[in-house]
């Protein structure tokens, strides 16, 4: 059964850091055969594609608001994505999702986890 369970997120006050990981199971694949992203939702917001990063190891910063904030990485020896975010604002806060699409085009999401950010 295919699963990408996150975890790392949880409460923490402005300027401070969290690092999200999600590690994947049951894929016949190592995901470095996958583009795997980090997107986020925020309450009354529609879900947004913060980072990804492809088979290659190329990453991308779609979301402007994190660029120079946050960094995707990859461990294809464990299976796990992360996402190091620091100088976090308020407005970061929202439930932050992986993701995972494979070679063959097939998308998976993990069940989330909150990211709140204090003022």
């Amino acid at each position: 059964q295919v699963r990408l369970v996150e975890s790392g997120g949880g409460l923490v006050q402005s300027g401070g850091s969290l690092r999200l990981s999600c590690a994947v199971f049951g894929f016949t694949d190592s995901i470095y055969t996958m583009t795997m992203s980090w997107y986020r939702q925020a309450p009354g917001k529609e879900r947004e594609l913060v980072e990804s990063i492809s088979s290659t190891g190329g990453s991308t910063n779609y979301a402007d608001s994190v660029k120079g904030r946050f960094t995707i990485s990859r461990d294809d020896r464990k299976n796990t994505v992360y996402l190091q975010m620091n100088s976090l604002k308020p407005e970061d806060t929202a439930v932050y999702y992986c993701n995972a699409v494979t070679r063959y085009y097939n998308t998976y999401w993990g069940q989330g986890t909150q990211v709140t950010v204090s003022s």
